[in-house]
This record gives C-alpha cells, sequence and structure tokens, in this order.
C-alpha cells in the first residue's frame, strides 16, 4: 500500500454495499468493501478497488479504474468524454490510484486519443469543483483546492499545492513540493519548490514551508540553503536563465537544486516561452 493511503478508511472483508437506488452495470467490477450511495450511476467498464466510498449522486463512466481506499463525494463525474473537438470516440480511460479524497462535484475527463490516459496518483485531494482535463496526470500528495480549472495534458508532480479558483493553462508542467497561490493564472510551467501568485502567476520566492514540511531543510546537508542560493542565482541574478543554469551545473548539487535545474532545463526545451519567471 502506498504511503498515501487515506487513513480515515478501514480495510472491511465484506461483499461490496450498493444501495437500492444506485444504478450499476452488471459487467462493473466492486471489490469487498465497495459502498455505493443512492443515485449514483456506474457504467460497465468501471473497476473499483477495495474499501472504496462512493458517495450519492456520483456518475462513474467510460474505461475508468479506480484503486482501493478512496472517498468520492456526490456530484462527482469520472470517466465521461474529454471535452476535446479532437476527440473522436476513441477508447480512452481514466486510472486513479489509491487513498484518494474527491470532493463534491469534481469532473475527471478521460483522454483524447487511443490508448492514452488520464491518471491520478495516491493520497490526492481535490476540492469542490474542481476540473481536470483530458490527459493530466497527477502525482501523489497533492493539494488542489476549490473550482480549480485544469485544462488538458498537465502535468503535476508530488506534493504540489494549488490554490483555489486557479486557471491552468494546458501542457502545463507544475513541479513537486510547488505551491500556486490562489486566482493565480498559470500559463507556464511551474518551477519546483517554488511559491507562485499573481495574474499572470510569477515566482515569488521558495516554498519554505512546503519544503520544512517535507523534510528537506536539514541542517547537516546544507540542503536548503544550497537550494536558495542556486534560486537565487537563477531567478534574482543578472544573468538570462540559460546563463544561470550554466553557472550552476559547475557546482556540486545536491538532489533539490539538481532537480530544480532539470527541470528548469527540459522546460526551455519544450516551450519557447520557458518556464515561470
Amino acid at each position: 500500500m502506498s504511503e498515501f493511503r487515506n487513513p480515515s478508511i478501514l480495510t472491511i472483508e465484506k461483499p461490496p454495499e450498493v444501495h437500492p437506488l444506485a444504478v450499476v452495470a452488471p459487467q462493473a467490477e466492486l471489490e469487498k468493501g465497495v459502498v455505493i450511495g443512492p443515485g449514483t450511476v456506474v457504467g460497465s467498464d468501471v473497476k473499483i478497488g477495495p474499501n472504496t466510498w462512493i458517495g450519492p449522486n456520483v456518475v462513474l463512466d467510460g474505461r475508468l479504474k479506480i484503486g482501493s481506499q478512496n472517498r468520492i463525494f456526490p456530484g462527482a463525474c469520472i470517466g465521461l468524454e474529454p471535452q476535446d473537438l479532437k476527440y473522436k470516440g476513441a477508447p480512452t480511460e481514466v486510472v486513479i490510484g489509491n487513498g484518494n479524497t474527491i470532493r463534491e462535484c469534481v469532473t475527471i475527463n478521460r483522454a483524447t486519443e487511443e490508448g492514452e490516459e488520464t491518471r491520478i496518483g495516491d493520497g490526492n485531494l481535490l476540492m469542490a469543483y474542481c476540473h481536470l482535463g483530458h490527459n493530466t496526470l497527477l502525482g501523489n500528495g497533492i493539494v488542489i483546492s476549490n473550482a480549480t480549472q485544469v485544462a488538458g495534458h498537465v502535468v503535476m508532480e508530488d506534493r504540489a499545492v494549488i490554490g483555489g479558483c486557479v486557471g491552468i493553462h494546458q501542457f502545463v508542467h507544475i513541479g513537486g513540493l510547488a505551491m500556486v497561490g490562489g486566482m493565480t493564472k498559470v500559463d507556464r510551467d511551474v518551477p519546483p519548490y517554488c511559491l507562485v501568485e499573481g495574474h499572470p502567476g510569477r515566482v515569488r520566492g521558495l516554498n519554505r514551508v512546503g519544503i520544512r514540511r517535507n523534510d528537506i531543510d536539514n541542517r547537516e546537508s546544507g540542503e536548503l540553503r544550497q537550494l536558495q542560493e542556486i534560486w537565487t542565482l537563477i531567478f534574482r541574478s543578472e544573468h538570462v536563465l540559460v546563463k544561470s543554469l550554466e553557472l550552476a551545473s559547475q557546482k556540486e548539487l545536491m538532489p533539490a537544486a539538481k532537480h530544480l535545474c532539470a527541470f528548469l532545463q527540459a522546460s526551455i526545451q519544450k516551450n519557447r516561452r520557458g518556464p515561470m519567471p
């Protein structure tokens, strides 16, 4: 079981419990301990893992795999067709891991082209009225606050935190342990470990609270101190980004600083506009 297992759900070895007012296709696969609330609709290509709780009036349809220990609250719609004019009916899917909490009226669309998927990792919290577009890839331990809208092909790394009412443009990559402030317009890649805020969003500093909570602030190793030095070189020096990364590469980098530099290099190569300044 992943370290992101949902602690609020106990392991229960009993047959699935389906409310009489729920509609579950005979072909759907429900494992032990699954609970289906009233008014919920489960399609024929849906597979639900053990001890997952599905609240009232949820719609689960299309090719959808849900792992164990998840909680899905009323009004959520998961696995429906992508909101993409290029979609031609391909049998794409949504894959959801373990221990996730998906709150009221969240929508998660499946991918667009055949063989593709929208994937959610483990231990994520998606608050009410969030939308995840087609081909979105989420890692583990991510928090997305209320009414955030995530466009297609967005990638989020582990333990990112997204504020409320945020708009995230398609093909954006958000790095691990990044924090995006509420009502921010995210139109470029968000570097890992960074605090981003504004309209349009801009890098304001390091996400020191998140870094400390995740044990990167180790006084003996000096990893946080080096990360701050590299961050300052990249975002606050007189050098252009490419030159800053070249200077950083001449140092012996610890994992956090190395991840930051590698992320920025990849972002430059992917997108002519580069990462968020």
